[in-house]
């Protein structure tokens, strides 16, 4: 057995010895409480609508059973860094928790990787808008545990580019346990990314997840900028300014951009 496929085992598990509520329940709860931990972290404004949220889940279960949770989140992790791939989603449809009444499947490993490749194709263009920009952007409209994601991480990896400096993601689910499944996982890989939980069609949001790696990368300032500091435009920008500015000025410059 595979050491990933060993943690894997240990949280379901873990899951099903909570025998008073059912696995696919104590999967949601696992989920949603992890995502929030992770989320408290980063999201100040939201940190006590959400630790409210916590406690409310938390005060489900026997003060005996508590601990367990802390212990799926550590089993989690380390099968993640093992196999970095959809644990969650494929461990949701082993529990139950899909809906195949709603057309909610997850997507296959071997497809999301199908369909990373085919995205990756040009590895040109993609080295080509880093050097411009600094990063490239992923959107996934209806993004399930984050599997096409994960998948896409992977491949820039394989391709010798850094992941955690030059891609975001915005993904979107209209359904709240995708987005903290999402979530978690994209936060333990490191991911720069924000996870929606909205409706795509009718563009309606209910909340936001911004994962560690979105925050400690500074990626709402260069989204709303479009480029980095460190990238063609951004050197160009630096560049021009230095010609018209002495040194101080053009300090407290990028200090202003730096901050937003």
């Amino acid at each position: 057995m595979s050491p990933a496929k060993q943690h894997t085992d240990n949280l379901a598990k873990l899951i099903h010895s909570v025998g008073y509520h059912p696995p696919r329940e104590v999967f949601q709860d696992f989920c949603e409480m992890a995502a929030v931990a992770v989320s408290n972290a980063v999201d100040v404004l939201h940190r006590e609508t959400r630790e409210a949220q916590y406690m409310r889940l938390i005060q489900r279960y026997k003060p005996k059973d508590q601990h367990l949770f802390r212990a799926m989140l550590d089993e989690l992790q380390q099968a993640l860094e093992k196999d970095p791939s959809d644990i969650l989603g494929r461990l949701f449809m082993e529990v139950g928790g899909s809906n195949s009444r709603s057309g909610q499947f997850f997507t296959p490993e071997s497809i999301s990787q199908v369909l990373t490749d085919l995205t990756l194709a040009d590895t040109g263009h993609v080295q080509s808008l880093i050097e411009e920009r600094g990063f490239i952007t992923l959107s996934e409209p209806s993004c399930g545990a984050g599997a096409m994601v994960i998948a896409f991480a992977l491949r820039l990896r394989e391709l010798g580019i850094n992941y955690q400096q030059h891609l975001h993601a915005t993904l979107v689910d209209i359904d709240c346990r995708a987005v903290h499944m999402a979530y978690l996982q994209l936060s333990l890989l490191h991911i720069p990314a924000v996870v929606v939980h909205g409706d795509t069609l009718t563009l309606k949001q209910h909340s936001s997840w911004y994962t560690l790696a979105h925050a400690m990368g500074l990626f709402g300032i260069k989204l709303r900028r479009g480029f980095s500091l460190d990238s063609a435009r951004g050197r160009e920008l630096i560049g021009n300014q230095s010609g018209h500015e002495d040194a101080d000025s053009l300090h407290e410059r990028r200090k202003a951009m730096a901050i937003g």
